[in-house]
């Protein structure tokens, strides 16, 4: 392998990770409450609010149901207001993190679900407000869940990045089209899936260490 061909791939690699890095993290910061509020808004709940719930709900499903690679080409107008280009890993940040916003509130609200209302319950009784029910019941009970809730979203970020880069976004989905792809290189392609391979096994690995370091029960 040449020096220069190593140099791609280190700097691909990168691109990759700070792509999902950036992402997840908007999305987690996003996604996580919007998934509590799905939670606690709906009807018998501790903050019951039908229209918000209402709301809240369309505007998470509509989300998802945007496939990613329509939803890129879509939000170019935007993005380039937002980061001044619509090619780069700034760029591709933007679509990563509004696909991930709606997934990561549906499944932190199925994590929600889990919780025995017998807890909710009884935190009522005690006196507690919805903010410490929300704090120091919801959250901490459903932790196991909302870290795996993460390691998926973050796997999932993994392969939509490498869909990032058929439009420009970078990262080891352009490596592996334009001197993979587009240059026969089966090589290049090859050393693409195998460190794509890897990034997730890694992501998955720490997931389910936290999500076990988390389960208390």
């Amino acid at each position: 392998m040449s020096s220069a061909l190593l140099n791609l791939i280190l700097s691909a690699t990168a691109e990759t990770l700070y792509m999902v890095f950036v992402s997840g993290v908007l999305s987690a910061l996003a996604g996580i409450p919007l998934g509590v509020l799905l939670y606690v808004t709906r009807p018998g709940q501790i903050l019951p609010n039908a229209t918000l719930n209402s709301v809240l709900g369309i505007i998470t499903n509509v989300g998802r149901s945007i496939p990613f690679i329509i939803l890129m080409v879509a939000l170019i107008p935007f993005i380039r207001i937002l980061v001044g280009t619509s090619i780069g890993t700034n760029a591709a940040a933007v679509p990563l993190t509004i696909a991930a916003i709606p997934f990561v509130a549906r499944l932190v609200e199925g994590s929600l679900n889990e919780v025995s209302p017998g807890l909710i319950e009884a935190a009522q009784s005690m006196g507690a407000t919805p903010w410490q029910i929300i704090t120091k019941v919801l959250l901490p009970e459903a932790r196991g869940g909302i870290f795996t809730t993460l390691t998926i979203t973050v796997v999932t970020l993994v392969s939509y990045s490498a869909m990032a880069g058929a439009v420009g976004g970078g990262g080891l989905g352009d490596l592996g089209i334009r001197y993979g792809y587009m240059r026969y290189d089966s090589t290049v392609m090859l050393i693409t899936v195998a460190i794509l391979v890897v990034m997730v096994q890694g992501f998955q690995s720490l997931g389910d260490y936290l999500v076990r370091k988390s389960d208390h029960k």
